[in-house]
């Protein structure tokens, strides 16, 4: 049975942005209502681009925003570039480098279920394998954040492991598109030798920022310098074949040969992921026809993916060690953590899909697959760390005022920072 059109077949500009607002303002209003259930807004904002997507817009009037949107993914993946720096490692260099290896060849496992059980071709499968391999650094790190949980030795293990879970990932990913012949991008295929030309610039370019950075040590924080670098960094990988995610990543990596990162180019980042990351998401949405979640085939697939990426998952607890555990890493945090593949798995399917290398059916088995680990890995995140973590006290009201005075040769009490949760 054919689906119905949605109700505005061609709106004007202003009328598709007015509407995506609004769906994004109802998404939000839903997240804080469902907090308690620790239901991500990601997953809210997906849902309501498959709302608006099958009754009010057709993904095509969205066409024209698509590259603002894309503005969002790429901050982010710039973001963890600026993360990739040599003192990543300095601590459980071993434990890190375990849970990554053990994060990456699990999956892999996958391969020939998926060439010759699902009759998949090569490209196909690597996009799936990459998709697998992913992970949701921000869910994750957002939940440990709110925990007050990220400076652990179980939060910085899984920082390290998030950071480099995302670069095998991508590597699978431009793997697919040289395998595929093309470029996983909506704007056609890379030159011939594109591939190569792109190391080389990457090469180029890493020479001439570290004889940068020694001669002017202090990192550039313009707003049009950080927006001209990562947009011309992804456009280079995009152009090359190594995909706009990686060309984004590198530029991060480059700007990283600098000082540390300074807070002007953190909040430069934020607000483009803040602005325009849901309505990426609401995009993504859109493009799931209703009629796709009939089809018993995307529902087989995305049951063998769920299965496949959560046990990969759950054997990285494998991954961290008895002397890991006796400094206090909780393995189970660390592999619940790495569950949700959250953004990578949505942009990686929608970049597939819209080059071409997959069909509708098993978009929407990938898209089940990535909100099925990221509601589940969170929601296990959340009961573990409420489980390890101990209850805060309660106050003592009781206590004369004299008794929280400051310790001699302290500050007064008036003047310590308060609490923040």
């Amino acid at each position: 049975m054919a689906a119905a059109a949605p109700l505005l077949a061609t709106p004007s500009l202003l009328t598709t942005l007015l509407i995506l607002l609004v769906g994004l303002g109802l998404a939000r209003i839903t997240a804080g209502q469902l907090q308690r259930w620790a239901v991500p807004a990601i997953v809210l904002e997906l849902g309501m681009g498959f709302l608006l997507g099958n009754t009010v817009l057709p993904f095509q009037a969205i066409a024209p925003l698509e590259g603002l949107t894309q503005l969002g993914v790429l901050a982010l993946f710039f973001q963890v570039g600026l993360e990739v720096r040599g003192d990543l490692l300095a601590s459980r260099r071993g434990a890190i480098l375990r849970t990554v290896a053990l994060s990456v060849l699990v999956p892999l496992l996958a391969f020939a279920p998926l060439r010759y059980g699902f009759g998949m071709d090569t490209p196909t499968v690597l996009l799936c394998l990459a998709v697998l391999c992913a992970t949701g650094t921000g869910v994750t790190l957002r939940v440990l954040a709110q925990r007050q949980a990220l400076q652990s030795p179980s939060g910085r293990l899984l920082v390290g492991v998030s950071v480099l879970d995302d670069l095998p990932a991508i590597a699978l990913l431009a793997l697919a598109s040289a395998s595929a012949g093309r470029a996983i991008t909506p704007h056609g295929s890379a030159a011939p030798g594109g591939l190569l030309v792109g190391l080389l610039l990457a090469a180029l370019s890493w020479l001439g920022f570290q004889r940068w950075a020694r001669r002017r040590p202090a990192q550039p924080v313009e707003p049009l310098a950080i927006l001209i670098l990562l947009t011309a960094s992804a456009w280079v990988g995009e152009a090359t074949g190594l995909t706009s995610l990686l060309g984004a990543l590198w530029g991060g990596v480059l700007l990283a040969r600098f000082s540390p990162p300074e807070a002007q180019v953190r909040q430069v980042l934020s607000l483009l992921a803040e602005v325009f990351l849901p309505l990426y998401f609401i995009g993504v949405g859109m493009r799931l026809p209703a009629a796709t979640l009939l089809e018993p085939r995307a529902w087989a697939l995305a049951a063998f993916l769920v299965v496949v990426a959560l046990g990969a998952k759950l054997l990285c607890a494998l991954g961290v060690s008895a002397a890991d555990r006796a400094a206090g890493v909780d393995r189970w945090v660390v592999a619940f953590g790495l569950i949700p593949r959250g953004l990578p798995g949505l942009v990686f399917a929608t970049l597939a899909q819209a080059a071409g290398l997959i069909d509708a059916v098993q978009f929407a088995a990938l898209v089940i697959m990535v909100t099925v680990t990221t509601v589940v890995g969170l929601l296990l995140l959340e009961r573990r760390l409420a489980q390890i973590q101990p209850p805060a006290p309660a106050p003592d009201v009781a206590r004369p005022p004299i008794a929280a005075a400051a310790k001699p040769g302290g500050p007064p009490a008036s003047a310590r920072p308060p609490f923040r949760s």
